[in-house]
């Protein structure tokens, strides 16, 4: 089984949504909703601080010794000398036991610990990183998930549910 985490933000508030897949599913085998109130603020470069937390409390929640990976909506380093990301930073949390994979729709310079994937028609690729997992592998199964378009479905349906304000409190 694998997690896939997402987190929006409004204003001191966050809403951070779980789901819980298969790597060849086309929706989500279950999914988890938590809300919480005064989030850190943003820090530029620190970034990790505001959303660690909001993770950990969908994590907390699960047995991840059961889980194959989760995956994050970013990168797992920030630079070529691998310092750490929000992946990263993630990956240290749960003492490098649970393998992290970054899937990520932008990067921000020339990025040597990423492999760039196209999926479907799209000229976008998306740009995956991986730690504690085999960042080939990771990469063949992103372009593997199910889904014609360059966001594969689980994640698409993980990014309407966690944006979607009918879910709110």
């Amino acid at each position: 089984m694998l997690l896939a985490l997402d987190v929006h933000y409004r204003e001191e508030e966050a809403k951070v949504v779980g789901v819980l897949f298969h790597w060849e599913d086309a929706v989500p085998q279950d999914v988890i909703i938590e809300y919480i109130d005064d989030v850190e603020e943003y820090i530029p470069g620190q970034f990790y601080k505001r959303e660690l937390p909001c993770l950990m409390k969908i994590i907390e929640k699960l047995d991840i010794g059961q889980l194959e990976a989760i995956i994050v909506d970013g990168h797992i380093y920030v630079d070529n000398d691998r310092n750490y990301g929000l992946g990263g930073r993630l990956y240290e949390v749960l003492e490098n036991k649970t393998p992290i994979i970054g899937v990520a729709k932008t990067t921000f310079y020339n990025n040597e610990t990423i492999t760039e994937i196209k999926r479907g028609k799209s000229n976008n690729p998306l740009y995956i990183s991986a730690i504690g997992i085999d960042l080939s592998i990771v990469s063949q199964k992103i372009l593997d998930m199910y889904g014609g378009f360059r966001i594969p479905n689980i994640l698409k349906t993980l990014d309407q549910i966690t944006k979607n304000d009918s879910n709110s409190k």
